[in-house]
């Protein structure tokens, strides 16, 4: 993205709460947590908050940018108002932080001396304004606004991309919704999650990012997309598991049971004679929507006992006990525990 004056007076190492020094990681996590705070969806009505995410987002913009970044700390580093510049000589040892500066943005020997007085100095505007194209008030002799970005002289340059994220539920993940974006000019846009969207997934809204510069096209905005766990389902791909519960006479002498799908419908699910607790049983083209075709659904049972039984139940058990008792369960697992 193109420099802009007011970056003077923004503090965007402030703005989310880090350090000058903070690494790429370290801004990206401080992002992360403030976006959920301060995002709309979470605030409605709440203008304060919305400035807030706006801030936010322009901060993450740039210091997220290598080389934006870079050319937010030099101009910082300048200020505002009191400092001139002037060509000629080494300059004295008091202003070797601007030139250090100068030399970090255009290499050694750029020629460039900093001075106090107003005398014979170039204003920091004039010297944005030969540094980046454009005239002290970042406009081209036009009319045009260009802030401090390149002259026409420059290639087309394209925009930065603005990434977000955003959180849905399985339900939505499934079905496919809609959600709105702050752009980089803080506008919302709308962005069509498709069904069948998986956890991590990226979505790109072409030509809403940053703005290109001389001509260039804009870049886009990438959202990344988490799917929020659900208390029954469990995602493993396109493919859902689901844990069901079963009664001891169900898993014994077998039974077909209803499931509820991700769809909102149920389906039928015949269970075994003999089934055991985490039997999988496999319901085809009942996961998540993917391609032409769906993934599976794999029904794991969980045979339930009873907390309390009544004195009928207790003597069924016993019987049932007492016609079992040459059965062991545990023997195939002696076994493995053997070898």
């Amino acid at each position: 993205m193109a420099a802009s004056q007011d970056w003077i007076q923004k503090d965007f190492y402030k703005a989310l709460g880090v350090s000058k020094t903070a690494s790429a990681e370290e801004i990206k996590k401080a992002y992360r947590k403030l976006a959920r705070q301060y995002h709309p969806d979470r605030n409605p009505g709440d203008r304060a908050a919305e400035e807030r995410f706006k801030e936010i987002g322009e901060a993450y913009q740039v210091l997220s940018n290598e080389e934006d970044r870079k050319q937010y700390d030099a101009i910082r580093a300048f200020g505002s108002g009191g400092p001139r510049f002037a060509a000629g000589g080494s300059g004295s040892a008091a202003n070797g932080g601007f030139e250090d500066v100068f030399s970090s943005m255009f290499g050694p020997g750029s020629n460039v001396r900093f001075s106090s007085g107003n005398a014979g100095g170039v204003g920091l505007d004039d010297m944005l304004s030969s540094m980046f194209g454009g005239t002290a008030r970042g406009r081209s002799t036009t009319g045009r606004s260009r802030g401090f970005g390149f002259g026409s002289s420059r290639r087309p340059e394209r925009g930065s991309d603005l990434r977000s994220e955003i959180s849905i539920t399985l339900r939505q993940a499934v079905a496919g919704t809609t959600v709105k974006v702050q752009t980089a000019r803080g506008n919302s846009v709308t962005a069509r999650i498709p069904a069948g969207v998986l956890d991590g997934q990226q979505i790109r809204i072409a030509g809403k990012g940053g703005e290109g510069r001389n001509g260039g096209e804009n870049g886009d905005i990438i959202i990344t997309v988490h799917v929020e766990k659900h208390p029954v389902y469990e995602v493993r791909g396109k493919d859902v598991y689901v844990n069901v519960p079963v009664s001891f006479a169900e898993a014994a002498l077998g039974a077909t049971v209803e499931v509820p799908t991700l769809d909102g419908k149920n389906v039928q699910v015949k269970i075994p004679a003999g089934s055991s607790t985490d039997k999988l049983l496999r319901v085809k083209r009942k996961g998540l929507p993917q391609g032409h075709g769906n993934g599976d659904m794999y029904v794991r049972l969980k045979v339930a006992v009873p907390k309390s039984l009544s004195d009928e139940a207790r003597r069924a058990v016993q019987v049932f006990a007492a016609a079992t008792r040459d059965a062991d369960p545990r023997a195939e697992f002696k076994n493995l525990a053997r070898s």
